[in-house]
């Protein structure tokens, strides 16, 4: 499908919609960095397959366009199929995925301005047969740019996670990043310290390369959830390049419980904020609605 510099067509960009694009997925949650190189991406695939782990049915879109690493760093085994105007989504680890590595070809780099990367957001969620899921994983590109606000304007978020690394030179855009996802009220979830430290294989000893306990305090400033800690380690790298995530290849290894420890955090934070709402009688999306429409009157 890697022949041409574009996804199959689709509709022209558009407003907030009338009505969810992907009504049989239940939580929709963005995975942001305020920059790159703090490992956004493998985050996602672990976390993502971790889900799937824990029972639940998941699915990725990999929102980074000009840098689609998903597909090899889940291992994709099914290739997206086009069925008429829809597209079923590949497929890894028992996870759906799309992305735009799917549909150019490797090495090429895709030189688009806001709005075709607009498009191509919606498409992914209007053209791609998702079907039931209880998570999609949304990986975003770093930074603050078209991608998030594009996402807040298309599909009723759960929420966003930021993803950082310990030291300060992260934290500043870390900081920037959560700041923007408030401003467009979508709500934050927690946050994730990557890289947090490095446990040496020949002796044990404890280095904190990249300072330590950075993200613990953006989490405190936001008053929001620390998910937990992810430790550097190789095989979590050699995992990524070789489309076998460490939760899959070392079930039983420290990461691996690292990453299912952060999951089971997020999922038990989510579905305590559900019943909080279903006691108050209204739902998060309503209440949003109503900061974005502050006109309408509460029936």
């Amino acid at each position: 499908m890697a022949d041409e510099q574009h996804p199959p067509q689709a509709s022209a960009p558009g407003t907030q919609p009338q009505e969810n694009p992907i009504p049989g997925v239940k939580h929709v949650i963005a995975v942001s960095s305020g920059k790159g190189g703090v490992g956004k991406s493998t985050v996602t695939v672990n976390m993502a397959v971790a889900l799937k782990q824990e029972g639940f049915s998941v699915g990725v879109m990999d929102a980074d366009i000009y840098g689609p690493n998903i597909p090899m760093m889940i291992g994709v085994t099914k290739e997206p199929v086009k069925d008429g105007e829809k597209i079923t989504p590949a497929e890894g680890q028992g996870v759906k995925v799309i992305s735009m590595g799917f549909f150019v070809p490797e090495d090429t780099p895709v030189v688009w301005r806001g709005p075709m990367v607009h498009s191509a957001i919606q498409q992914f969620f209007r053209d791609v047969v998702w079907g039931e899921l209880d998570y999609l994983l949304i990986d975003l590109p770093p930074g603050t740019g078209d991608v998030p606000l594009t996402l807040s304007q298309l599909v009723p978020l759960t929420g966003a996670i930021t993803v950082t690394t310990p030291q300060e030179v992260a934290l500043s855009d870390v900081r920037k990043g959560m700041t923007m996802f408030k401003k467009v009220n979508v709500p934050l979830l927690g946050v994730v310290e990557n890289m947090s430290y490095f446990v040496c294989g020949h002796c044990g000893e404890r280095s904190e390369i990249f300072s330590y306990g950075g993200g613990e305090q953006a989490a405190k400033k936001f008053e929001i959830p620390f998910l937990g800690r992810i430790p550097l380690d190789p095989a979590i790298r050699e995992g990524g390049d070789l489309g076998n995530p460490i939760v899959v290849k070392n079930p039983e290894s420290p990461q691996t419980q690292a990453f299912l420890q952060i999951v089971r955090t997020l999922v038990s934070q989510i579905e305590q904020g559900e019943k909080t709402e279903s006691g108050s009688g209204q739902t998060l999306s309503s209440m949003l609605k109503k900061i974005k429409d502050p006109i309408q009157k509460s029936s």
